[in-house]
This record gives C-alpha cells, sequence and structure tokens, in this order.
C-alpha cells in the first residue's frame, strides 16, 4: 500500500511537470560608448573615463502552466549584470501573471501601463536602444530588472488585447504595508523614514494602443502620482505611419511632470515634441534611424531646447550591429557602436 502511495504521488509530480512550460529568454550585448562630460552625468568622479566598454547580459526566467478550463497561470524571475553597476547579477522581484480570455492580469514587479505604452521608446537608437532626449523625462514607476529598494513594493497590471487594440491600466503601491521603507541615500540600505517629497502615493497609470491597417501605430497613456510623488502627473501621445514598406515616420509628445528622475527633485521638465524615423536600405538589412526632439522645460543643467540623434543597425540574423551619435539638452554628446544578440 505504501509502495502504491508513493508511486501514485510520483505520477502526479511527474504530470504536473511535464504540463508546466519553463523558458529563458533574453539578450547579451556588448561595445563602446562615448560620454562627454562623464563625471557632471554622475558617471563618476573627477577625470572619468569618457569611452568605456559596456556590457549587459539578461536573462528572463519564465514559468508557465494552463487549467483544465484554459486559463493560463505564468510567473518570471529576470537576471541581469550591467557593466560598472553595483548589486547587480542577482534575481530581481518576481511578478505573476494569469491570462484568459484576452485578459491579463499581473501581480508583484509588474510593467507598468505608462511604461509600456507602444510608442513610448520610439526614438531609441542604436544596439543600446538609447534615446538622449527624445524618450520621457520624468519620474514614474516600471519593470526593475534588479532588486527593489522598497520591500514593500507591490503592484497590478490588467491588459486586455483584442485584434489591434489593447488597452492596460496600472496600480503600484509603494509601500502596501504602510511602513515607508525607502532607500533615502541610495546605498542599497533600507531606511524606514519616507524620502523627502515622497509621499508615499499610489501611482496609477493607463495606456492604449491602437493599429490600423497594418501601417499606422496610434498609442496614448498617462500616469498619475509618478513613482509616488504626489500630483507627478505625466501625460503621452504618439502616432507613427509606414509611409512606404521600409520606411516610417513618428511624432510623439510629452507632458513630464515636474520631478527629474535621476535625482528626484522638483523641476520644470516641461513638454517633450519629437519626430523620429527610419529607413531599410534595399538590402532589407541596414537600417537607419534619427530623431530630433524639442523641450520647453527648464533646469540647471540645460543648455538648449533641442536634442537629436541619428543611429544605424545592421541585421545580421539573430543578432545585429549597431551605432548612434546624439546630443542632450545639457549639450552633451553621447557615441556608441556594439553588437547585440537575442536568446
Amino acid at each position: 500500500m505504501k509502495k502504491a502511495l508513493i508511486a501514485s504521488t510520483a505520477l502526479v509530480l511527474t504530470a504536473g511537470v511535464a504540463a508546466a512550460d519553463v523558458t529563458i529568454s533574453g539578450y547579451g550585448r556588448t561595445g563602446v560608448i562615448y560620454y562627454e562630460d562623464a563625471a557632471g552625468r554622475g558617471l563618476g568622479g573627477e577625470g572619468s573615463n569618457e569611452t568605456q566598454v559596456i556590457s549587459r547580459l539578461r536573462m528572463n526566467i519564465d514559468a508557465s502552466t494552463s487549467s483544465d478550463q484554459g486559463v493560463d497561470f505564468g510567473a518570471r524571475f529576470r537576471l541581469q549584470w550591467d557593466q560598472n553597476a553595483e548589486n547587480e547579477g542577482q534575481l530581481n522581484a518576481g511578478k505573476l501573471w494569469v491570462t484568459s480570455n484576452g485578459f491579463t492580469v499581473e501581480v508583484g514587479n509588474i510593467d507598468t501601463a505608462f511604461d509600456s505604452a507602444g510608442l513610448m521608446y520610439a526614438s531609441e537608437l542604436g544596439s543600446y536602444d538609447f534615446s538622449a532626449g527624445g524618450n520621457p523625462l520624468g519620474d514614474f514607476f516600471a519593470y526593475e530588472s534588479n532588486s527593489l529598494a522598497d520591500p514593500e513594493y507591490n503592484g497590478v497590471r490588467v491588459v486586455y488585447s483584442v485584434g489591434d487594440l489593447t488597452v492596460q491600466a496600472s496600480y503600484v503601491d509603494p509601500d502596501q504595508s504602510g511602513v515607508d521603507y525607502f532607500d533615502i541615500d541610495g546605498d542599497g540600505i533600507i531606511d524606514a523614514v519616507s524620502t523627502e517629497g515622497r509621499d508615499g502615493k499610489e501611482e496609477i497609470g493607463f495606456a492604449v494602443d491602437y493599429v490600423w491597417n497594418e501601417r499606422l501605430e496610434l498609442s496614448a497613456a498617462a500616469v498619475l502620482n509618478g513613482n509616488g510623488f504626489d500630483d507627478n502627473d505625466q501625460y503621452f501621445v504618439g502616432a507613427r505611419y509606414a509611409v512606404m514598406d521600409n520606411a516610417r515616420i513618428g511624432l510623439n509628445y510629452y507632458d513630464n511632470g515636474d520631478v527629474y528622475w535621476i535625482n528626484h527633485e522638483d523641476n520644470d521638465l516641461g513638454k517633450t515634441i519629437t519626430l523620429y524615423g527610419d529607413y531599410t536600405l534595399a538590402d532589407g538589412l541596414t537600417n537607419i534611424e534619427a530623431y530630433i526632439a524639442n523641450n520647453s522645460g527648464d533646469w540647471d543643467a540645460k543648455e538648449t531646447d533641442n536634442s537629436f540623434g541619428i543611429g544605424v543597425n545592421y541585421d545580421l540574423g539573430g543578432a545585429r550591429l549597431g551605432a548612434s551619435l546624439q546630443r542632450d539638452y545639457n549639450e552633451r554628446v553621447t557615441a556608441d557602436m556594439g553588437v547585440r544578440f537575442d536568446f
């Protein structure tokens, strides 16, 4: 009887494992980046090297299974290492999800709605997918690739997709226990006091994406109390159109709120308008991309209202070579060249 019980238990466990699906995906990239005024950007002290080899390895560990009723369940951890960053190369905070009939609900370290809007980062260039001035400037929560600074952080995201329409909403409580755990001075040590100006407000985000006739992409998003700062509200709307089969042009508008993500200080970040596009050459492998952005804000280091960049990617099939040259609103130049491969 005991042997029969052990055998039946093993059969149940084996069946459960067989029904589950565990995958590892991600990417690696490496190359050379030139940062004009590296020290001024907070990338090191006085005399820091302006040209450095910068690499990243990202591995997503996904597990999923399906119930007899056709409901899918899953979870994700991420393991990421970034060159020159501290406390890297460890598992991040996880997230769980369930999906059925076009609805998906995520809990934990979620991809937030505002950060997930389809065209939010469409101006990024090169193998490093970087935009010096075309991206949003404000402060808001996003999926954290490394360990969370706030251990009581919890988010919920709901996504509904039908055809070419995707609608999503997210809610993040940076301190669901009410203890106010925050890393005040950025030293990796949790301080049991709320940061000045950040009241632990719950962030609420929304996003809508629609593709019409496979040529016109529309995207809009909003976030309230971005990154837990009271009244740090931000808005985004964007559109991109395929003028030819191998050429696209887009226009994004950002209302950036009041809090700058680098130092969490109040600034007049103004509004940003970004014009961008890309063109694939006749070989079908070389893609040229560029953007120009105008920002109406005013902060101490800002020198100009215009930022711009140009980049190129060459498809190797499963990998790509990329390079870009950009200038930000502080009139600092960034140049990069590298390779990225997905797995």
